[in-house]
């Protein structure tokens, strides 16, 4: 396990470089919340030939929906607790093709589209711990812009700076391996052995 620090935008090489297994912070300018709804109305601008209001290539995008509050005419961000990625699973792997953002942030991992498009385009997967949202907010330091304030707080793109924003662990690399998934074999080997230990027929 190695620990990186890493300036955004972020190159595909140095994507290449994380290991399932790194820890990673995040400092820099390219950090962008997205959910279900963002995805899918970049895919739509993508497919129009529009271009969405962020740069995405080399940026980091986060799988949250933030809690801000808006004081003296400008937006901080108090709460920032991962959502559940495998939500995203139906437009990640477009949105990396296409976009080619290097790390999305999130929590419970993705499916095998998602694994492939990180592998094929040079990005990680990373999570961060579910139920910190205000740990979370401590590294997202400044908001740039609220974009996309049609979908709602939750779903909208939020621009953030960031600085020193982790940890995040990376459990999907660019080499094709997923913690997420080497956790569920294991279990699947724990529970077959404990039902033939109690000989329940599975």
């Amino acid at each position: 396990m190695a620990e990186y620090h890493l300036t955004t935008p972020i190159s595909e090489e140095d994507a290449r470089k994380l290991k399932a297994g790194d820890v990673v912070y995040v400092t820099g300018e390219h950090v962008y919340t997205a959910r279900d709804e963002a995805h899918e109305r970049a895919l739509e601008m993508y497919g129009r030939g529009e271009k969405p209001p962020v740069e995405f290539e080399g940026s980091v995008v986060y799988h949250v929906g933030p809690v801000a509050q808006k004081r003296d005419g400008k937006w901080y961000i108090v709460s920032a607790g991962p959502t559940t990625s495998i939500r995203m699973e139906l437009f990640e792997d477009e949105f990396l093709k296409k976009y080619k953002p290097r790390i999305i942030i999130g929590k419970g991992g993705m499916g095998p589209k998602t694994l492939a498009a990180l592998e094929e385009v040079g990005a990680v997967y990373c999570s961060f711990t579910g139920g910190c949202g205000a740990l979370a907010s401590q590294g997202l330091k400044e908001v740039r812009a609220y974009e996309w304030q049609d979908l709602g707080m939750p779903e909208a793109l939020w621009v953030i700076t960031a600085e020193e924003f982790g940890p995040l662990l990376v459990t999907m690399d660019s080499h094709g391996r997923s913690l997420h998934d080497e956790m569920d074999e294991k279990v699947e080997a724990k529970r077959k052995a404990i039902y033939a230990k109690l000989g329940i027929q599975q």
